[in-house]
């Protein structure tokens, strides 16, 4: 979707990774399939673009490095470095005076047992790296679960937090360009099923104090990182209604896709726009929305869903499996509809 909108606006695209026919090599003008440790394939890529960006933030840092030595890489190593590691997130949002969960880090079986002491439980084991969509985290609701959890995650380093009792979950998503100006996207609402994003209301239905909270704190980020291009950021309201920080990606996110149909410039184009140094676009939406993220078997139904009055995006991914995101599908509605969100039977 980043590459389409790069074509809209007239650039060439060249995507690196090590898997063939992937999603954007589809709709790219180059492709190169070559590993990240692969230095002399890194050089012929940096040598023929003008800028790299990121579709993911698990990209090695060792392989951003590399690039960034021969041209403009956005958001930087330091960026990636910070979002690859739970840890080194809360501890940025703590600097940065963004609301956390209170936390500890876990690297072994003592550090794990002091942890469960000062937190208590319930409480929620998480891998510091490379952890998605409920992978990588156990919940723990007596102390005597600790250990086990921990097994389970293969001792891997880890962090440990209160168990939030949460009434909602929202993201808000931030841009900033190279010279400094930071626009955001109104906060929405993520609802999961399975710990998967299933749906997303754009704006969130709650109180203006919320969502300014949450808009601030994810500005004070990107600021604070020195983020150039997207940075979407995910937290947790309390029943008081206060926010606090669980996690953030430097790059376009799933609960951003409704920008597409809903405003002028998606966060696609914006992270663009970003990467290739021009001014931002106007993040203010001409309708509200809601998307529904097309889980495994849910994209087989894909005839069905282009007669309903939602905008379907397949990504073009060779298999469906349980639990892959393979599509969305995006529904307008006028920014006066009367009740919000709407109905169950006026979702897409």
């Amino acid at each position: 979707m980043m590459a389409l909108s790069a074509a809209r606006m007239g650039y060439r695209v060249h995507v690196y990774g090590p898997e063939a026919d992937s999603p954007t090599e589809q709709v790219a003008d180059r492709a190169t399939v070559a590993g990240w440790d692969d230095l002399a394939a890194l050089d012929r890529f940096a040598d023929s673009v003008d800028a790299v960006t990121l579709e993911f933030e698990n990209v090695p840092v060792a392989a951003v490095e590399h690039l960034a030595r021969k041209v403009p890489v956005r958001p930087g190593a330091h960026v990636l470095a910070v979002a690859q590691d739970r840890l080194a997130e809360k501890n940025a949002a703590l600097k940065l005076g963004v609301p956390v969960a209170p936390f500890a880090e876990v690297s072994s079986e003592a550090e794990l047992a002091a942890a469960i002491a000062r937190i208590g439980v319930p409480a929620v084991l998480k891998t510091r790296r490379e952890g998605y969509d409920g992978k990588g985290q156990r919940i723990i609701r007596a102390s005597g679960q600790a250990a086990a959890a921990h097994a389970e995650l293969g001792h891997r380093a880890a962090i440990l937090e209160t168990f939030v009792p949460f009434t909602a979950e929202i993201s808000v998503i931030a841009a900033r360009g190279v010279d400094g100006t930071l626009l955001t996207w109104p906060a929405v609402e993520n609802r999961h099923r399975d710990h998967i994003l299933d749906l997303t209301i754009a704006p969130a239905a709650l109180p203006a104090a919320v969502t300014e909270a949450a808009t601030a704190a994810a500005r004070a980020l990107a600021t604070g990182l020195d983020v150039v291009g997207l940075l979407a950021v995910e937290f947790f309201v309390t029943d008081s209604g206060a926010i606090l920080f669980n996690e953030m990606a430097p790059r376009p996110h799933n609960s951003g896709h409704w920008t597409m149909e809903a405003c002028r410039v998606s966060q696609f184009e914006q992270q663009v726009r970003a990467t290739m140094g021009l001014p931002l676009g106007s993040t203010a939406p001409h309708h509200r929305a809601v998307m529904r993220n097309l889980i495994g078997d849910d994209s087989a139904a894909w005839a069905e869903l282009l007669q309903g009055e939602g905008s379907l995006h397949l990504y073009g991914k060779a298999e469906s499996r349980r639990g892959r995101k393979m599509g969305h599908v995006t529904r307008l509605y006028p920014h006066d509809t009367p009740v919000w969100p709407p109905a169950a039977e006026d979702l897409p």
